[in-house]
């Protein structure tokens, strides 16, 4: 594995340990921070498996699009194309009012976040 995909692994998983501890606060617990590190998560984990392979994702942030890049790697990736989309909107829309991702929608967010983490760890031999 090449330096700058472990470091994409390696901020992945920080934000998968942040995002898994907060799901464990029983006492106000911060759901838009699991729903915001669960796609953020699978962001980098993406970026990581693109970065070993040669592929530039520059500045692209939307997990669709990202998707389609290692799509074109490996289309096997097509399978992740629910849990990427179930983190849609979840980079920006909860750091602002009006939004308030439920328990469900945190543990959804969740396990969409560990589908892909486990999808790519395997991918890239971790």
């Amino acid at each position: 594995m090449n330096k700058l995909t472990a470091e994409w692994v390696t901020k992945a998983e920080r934000d998968f340990a942040t995002l898994t501890r907060e799901l464990q606060v029983t006492v106000a617990p911060n759901y838009d921070a699991v729903c915001f590190h669960a796609q953020q998560c699978a962001e980098k984990y993406f970026k990581a498996y693109l970065q070993e392979h040669g592929v530039r994702s520059g500045n692209i942030h939307e997990l669709d699009k990202l998707l389609v890049l290692c799509n074109n790697v490996d289309p096997s990736f097509a399978q992740l194309q629910r849990a990427a989309d179930g983190l849609k909107g979840y980079a920006v829309e909860p750091r602002y009012p009006g939004t308030d991702p439920t328990l469900v929608q945190a543990q959804t967010a969740d396990q969409n976040a560990a589908q892909i983490r486990a999808f790519v760890r395997a991918k890239l031999g971790i």
